[in-house]
């Protein structure tokens, strides 16, 4: 039995499906809970509802959100208990990246992060995928559902964004998804997300960090400042990317009551993932993939009175900048 028939023999049990996506879901999760929503309406699942935690400030996954026409709801809007079936995409760990609390168990969880078994009736975590969209290509394929137009054109864009169009170590296996959705995608309709505009917010956090950029060798760590904007900080760290000879960047900034860290590295030596467990783990939550990680300090761990932002930035700044730079075993001179 396929993985793909595996999954049909758990939704053809189910009447109705919660699919809930990781917090402040990207394209890679949105796209992957909308093929789930196919798979589940392809085999006569009663009622099915997407569901997300945190917010969506991301300019880009506004606009695919928008443009796509996705209907979601908060999760703190959506009575879990409800549903006779709870699916994960994208993510696997409940109390981990959700507001949903770690006593949850998914019947269903598609993810290519690295996580623990949690003993979900269908389970499937790869790895050695580049996307989670990649994934659910393979199923929608297996199972012969027919693409829509929508659906193409959210897993092909997912597929660009999450492997940051080929540049990220994708797999053949992307290629291959992207193959497979390009015929029945609005082109056009990518066209416009790709060219979806930035917030002033964000820009002005991307602005910040090109201010405050300190450089040691070919890696770099910026601050972002304080920003409502929790996506700001991958973009700044994206876009520091693109400085010639840097190959690795962290970007920190502060949002609501915490420090959040994100960063990036096409250096093939570096596990970036890795770089901030050993530098942060001690700190707060933090770890990510080969190439892209995030992570989370609590204020308290810093000041006392975090009301004033820029003092708790430049007191925490050098801290940070040197907990990243001693993981990464740079020292002053190099």
């Amino acid at each position: 039995m396929t993985r793909a028939a595996e999954l049909v023999s758990v939704l053809e049990t189910t009447e109705s499906l919660v699919i809930v996506c990781h917090d402040n879901p990207d394209p890679d999760c949105l796209a992957s809970a909308l093929a789930l929503e196919a798979i589940a309406n392809d085999h006569d699942v009663g009622k099915v509802t997407i569901a997300y935690g945190g917010e969506i400030s991301h300019q880009q996954n506004r606009s695919f959100v928008n443009m796509l026409d996705i209907s979601l709801e908060p999760v703190g809007h959506t009575t879990i208990e409800d549903y006779d079936c709870l699916g994960f995409v994208d993510h696997s760990q409940p109390g981990s990246n959700t507001e949903l609390p770690a006593s949850v168990t998914p019947e269903i969880v598609v993810d290519h992060h690295p996580g623990d078994p949690i003993d979900a009736t269908f389970e499937d975590i790869r790895t050695r995928v580049g996307a989670t969209a990649t994934i659910f290509v393979e199923y929608l394929c297996d199972l012969e559902i027919e693409l829509t137009t929508r659906l193409a054109s959210a897993l092909l864009f997912a597929l660009h964004r999450e492997r940051l169009d080929f540049v990220r170590e994708p797999t053949r296996r992307e290629y291959e998804a992207a193959l497979a959705v390009y015929p029945d995608a609005d082109l056009e309709t990518l066209e416009q997300l790709y060219g979806s505009a930035f917030s002033p917010g964000t820009i002005d956090a991307i602005g910040r960090a090109i201010a405050t950029r300190e450089r040691r060798g070919s890696s770099l760590v910026a601050s972002v400042g304080k920003t409502s904007e929790t996506d700001a900080l991958p973009q700044a760290a994206d876009y520091l990317l693109n400085l010639e000879g840097v190959d690795t960047v962290l970007a920190y900034g502060i949002v609501d009551d915490s420090i959040r860290l994100s960063a990036r590295s096409i250096d093939p030596r570096i596990h970036i993932g890795e770089t901030l467990q050993n530098g942060f783990s001690e700190l707060g939550a933090v770890g990510g993939h080969h190439d892209m990680a995030g992570g989370r300090i609590e204020l308290g761990l810093f000041a006392d009175d975090a009301e004033d932002a820029e003092a708790l930035l430049e007191f925490a700044g050098g801290r940070l900048t040197r907990r990243f730079f001693d993981a990464l075993n740079l020292d002053d001179d190099r």
